[in-house]
């Protein structure tokens, strides 16, 4: 099973973390694993995109131009990388800040409410939590409790007061995506 991922937002949305959550969970689960993070100069606001692959064989290049499914959480990453979306692949697009739809007819493609589920979950700052949750809804790749292990260990002891909220939306983001 080779499965490859593409995050992407601006610098703030998080999306280099849970490209890092997902590689951490499917190493944690035994698969191998490449996390390839890509962004601007700016610290905050920049572009901001990560490429994931999750492999049972040992990755040989962590470079993907087709993946499997893309999560674009703002307009400009959805204009990117709508097109290297494989056709038979998931395009997750957070519609909270999307005023589009995607133009393609040859994927599947669910919309997530992220900012929304975030605040419904009480976490703010947990929207991109939230869009992994709709995409793990879509696309299985990890148990849960593999996932929670994951976000625990790179929240790490500093930030560990935010699992629970993580946890919320990652559930919530899963059950939206559920009814799509």
């Amino acid at each position: 099973m080779k499965k490859e991922y593409i995050f992407a937002g601006f610098g703030g949305q998080g999306m280099l973390l849970i490209g890092k959550f997902l590689a951490m969970a499917c190493m944690l689960d035994g698969k191998h694993v490449s996390w390839l993070p890509s962004y601007g100069p700016e610290m905050r606001g920049g572009t901001a995109n990560c490429s994931v692959i999750v492999n049972d064989d040992p990755v040989a290049s962590p470079l993907v131009d087709m993946a499997d499914a893309v999560v674009a959480m703002n307009r400009p990453s959805l204009d990117k990388f709508e097109s290297h979306v494989k056709p038979g692949g998931l395009l997750v697009i957070n519609s909270s800040l999307i005023d589009r739809k995607a133009e393609r007819t040859d994927i599947n493609v669910v919309y997530c409410d992220a900012n929304r589920i975030a605040e419904e979950a009480g976490n703010p700052k947990g929207a991109n939590v939230a869009i992994l949750g709709a995409l793990l809804e879509k696309s299985p790749v990890c148990s849960d409790e593999i996932m929670e292990q994951a976000i625990r260990y790179e929240l790490g002891e500093r930030k560990a007061k935010f699992l629970p909220g993580n946890m919320k939306c990652l559930e919530l983001g899963k059950a939206d995506a559920a009814k799509q």
